[in-house]
This record gives structure tokens, sequence and C-alpha cells, in this order.
């Protein structure tokens, strides 16, 4: 769980988040889920923001059964597609859900 002052900390991402779900073309639930799966686990510093806000976005997608590409979701936050496969199933795992193995 997070804080609401998590989210008003935060702001710039959530905002970030919500604009690459419009671009990706999901639904509320996913934007919600990845929003969710974001502030219940911020890093710390901000240069970590980026890839932790991208890794939400596409576990949250998955979750959702909504599933984008590493780098369709890469591109939508402006990070590498790197930093989305390394970050997605430690924030998938913390939320409680078993990663696929596929």
């Amino acid at each position: 769980m997070y804080r609401a002052s998590d989210r008003v900390d935060n702001e710039e991402w959530v905002a970030r988040i919500e604009s690459a779900c419009a671009d990706l073309d999901l639904d509320g639930e996913a934007c919600a889920t990845a929003t969710d799966l974001f502030l219940s686990g911020v890093p710390e510093t901000d240069r970590s923001k980026p890839a932790t806000a991208a890794a939400s976005l596409y576990a949250a997608a998955l979750i959702r059964g909504q599933e984008r590409s590493q780098s369709a979701v890469a591109d939508a936050m402006g990070v590498s597609r790197l930093s989305v496969q390394q970050g997605w199933k430690p924030i998938l795992e913390e939320a409680g859900f078993s990663p696929p193995t596929w």
C-alpha cells in the first residue's frame, strides 16, 4: 500500500503513466493498476523512477490481460526496453503474483 502523500509527491509520474496508457490504448483498470503498482514501490531516487514506472505499466498490462510488448511500453514511457525487462518481474512478485514462465 501507499500513502495519499505518495500520489501527490509523484504526481508527475502518475501523469506520465496515464499518458502512456492512452498511447498504448489501455483501459482505466490497467492504468489504475499501473499507478497502484508504481506508488506501492516508488524508488527513493528520482533516477530509478522512469524504469519503475515503465515496468509497473508493463506488469499492469499483463495482470489485466492487455499485454503490450516491452518495446511498446518502453517507447511510451521514454525508457529502454531493458529497463522494462529487468523491472517487471520483481514488481509482479511484490504485488503477490507469479510471473509467467514463457
